[in-house]
């Protein structure tokens, strides 16, 4: 059974004729082909697709079968929704180019027939860092092997758990095995001590080996990665790992402990696999994290979630940024950007920000079309998409017309954590002014939200800045993932967006 609908990705009945579908393949290729649209790997991607469900269709005999085979399903299976929202339905024709934001929300809608709650089953690999500076006065490894002994604890017996121990090479602690023996398991992780160095890659290469021992698609398969310090020499290979593992249906969440490891390289890792990361500043706070990040992959309605987008060639996706259900820049140089796990109680939501050409002619056009997709767990048949495809009109005679609330409310999560970003930005450049500005602005308005111990270490950092023209580690990035983390957050509209209409450079 093919994992599409092909009615669905041709947008089309499912009275449709020959000539229907073919001239519905033809009205999408015009903006997906390679030859039309060839530096855009989502269109390429989708131009695929939709010449398979052509053929498909095309075919008598397993249209048929398709047809038939989704009878059956329909009364049983789950499936989830795509809800696009455009910051504007009408553009004027401007001499220039011009911002258009999308809000990309995907819905579980479960279609359960007995009316019980799924049971997730997770295949869960720990990676651990155990190197020298685990040790010492910092008691790291004891606070992070008293988490991994209570994570293990917390676990089903239905659940597989796999421990890694890495420094300059990988230890495999806990082989891939079912949580039962429980005392067992947590026996082992007690005999992790620190030493050596940090090489990543060793450690997160023997972690996908032991998830690969009980990969399933009825399971969450998943890593988390915890280290405390920088790897050297091997980020190209640990980023090329973390595509492999994506690929063959494996997440990657990272943990950063401490302030002495590279948080745009963990970004990276995770972001590749639709992971997340973190940032603990406390080794006290590892099992709190270990804990809030398993219940949410036990949470799990679908799994392996990605979206497709393909702009139109004249259009551009220059941003994306998930922000639900948890916080997270999103990597767009491939045909699938993946995403978090789909909950059934709450939505995937990604901020996707386009550049629209100059001089567009008048009348309605396309900009872009979207397929969210992933395995539905529940499922017989896991595999499940959803199609967007986003038009908007032209015209010099703009209507009155209000952001919607919803990008409004995705915009202003977003101003704060943007505005720590164009700070190191602009630091970068070398620019000491533009930077402590935009901390001192930022410290302005999070103490009118009340986040006070973050205004005041923003304030500080700009401080340092002006001393030292340059960011200290901690402060950087106690600032970045608190005005990431922000973002979730469901009392920040009003400041936030005051914010934006006070700096309508922070927009940009």
């Amino acid at each position: 059974m093919i994992d599409y609908d092909p009615y669905s990705l041709l947008g089309i009945s499912r009275n449709a004729n020959s000539e229907d579908v073919k001239r519905a393949h033809r009205r999408l290729s015009q903006r997906l082909h390679p030859d039309v649209n060839p530096n855009n790997p989502g269109a390429v991607e989708q131009f695929q697709d939709i010449t398979n469900a052509r053929d498909l269709l095309l075919d008598d005999k397993y249209r048929r079968q398709f047809d038939e085979e989704a009878t059956r399903r329909q009364a049983t299976d789950s499936y989830f929704t795509l809800r696009v929202t455009p910051s504007r339905r009408v553009l004027s024709p401007l001499p220039e180019e011009q911002i258009l934001y999308l809000l990309a929300e995907i819905f579980a809608a479960p279609q359960t027939a007995d009316g019980q709650k799924q049971e997730t089953h997770l295949n869960l690999t720990l990676v651990l860092d155990h190197s020298n500076s685990m040790g010492g006065k910092s008691g790291r490894m004891e606070r992070v092997k008293f988490a991994a002994q209570r994570l293990i604890k917390d676990l089903s017996v239905n659940d597989i758990i796999s421990v890694v121990a890495f420094n300059d090479r990988a230890s495999v602690i806990i082989p891939a095995t079912p949580a039962q023996d429980k005392i067992r398991l947590a026996a082992r992780v007690d005999l992790i001590r620190p030493a050596g160095g940090t090489e990543i890659y060793q450690g997160l290469l023997a972690g996908v080996a032991q998830n690969k021992e009980y990969l399933s698609p009825r399971m969450v398969n998943h890593i988390i990665l915890l280290t405390d310090g920088n790897t050297y020499g091997d980020q190209d290979q640990c980023l090329q790992l973390a595509k492999d593992a994506s690929a063959m249906g494996i997440g990657i969440s990272a943990m950063g402990l401490g302030h002495d490891w590279n948080d745009e390289f963990l970004d990276k890792l995770a972001a590749s696999t639709g992971g997340s990361s973190s940032f603990i500043n406390s080794a006290d706070a590892v099992a709190r994290f270990f804990n809030e990040h398993v219940k949410s992959l036990v949470n799990s309605f679908a799994e392996r979630m990605y979206i497709s987008v393909a702009p139109d060639p004249d259009v551009k996706l220059e941003m994306a940024f998930q922000l639900s259900p948890t916080p997270q820049p999103l990597l767009i140089d491939g045909g699938r950007i993946p995403l978090a796990s789909l909950q059934p109680t709450r939505p995937i939501s990604v901020l996707l920000q386009f550049q629209m050409p100059a001089n567009m002619t008048g009348g309605f056009r396309t900009v872009a079309r979207l397929v969210a997709a992933g395995d539905i767990l529940r499922n017989s048949h896991q595999g499940y998409r959803a199609v967007s495809d986003m038009s908007l009109e032209v015209n010099e005679n703009l209507p009155r017309e209000d952001t919607p609330n919803s990008i409004i409310d995705a915009l202003g999560k977003l101003t704060l954590y943007r505005l720590q970003e164009r700070a190191k930005d602009a630091l970068d450049k070398g620019n000491v002014a533009e930077a402590t500005r935009r901390l001192e602005n930022l410290a302005t308005r999070l103490l009118e939200m009340g986040e006070n111990n973050l205004a005041e270490q923003t304030r500080s950092e700009a401080q340092y800045i002006a001393r030292t023209r340059t960011l200290s580690d901690a402060g950087r990035k106690t600032i970045k993932y608190q005005t990431r983390a922000l973002v979730a957050s469901t009392n920040i509209l009003d400041v936030a967006l005051s914010a934006m209409l006070k700096s309508p450079d922070e927009k940009s």
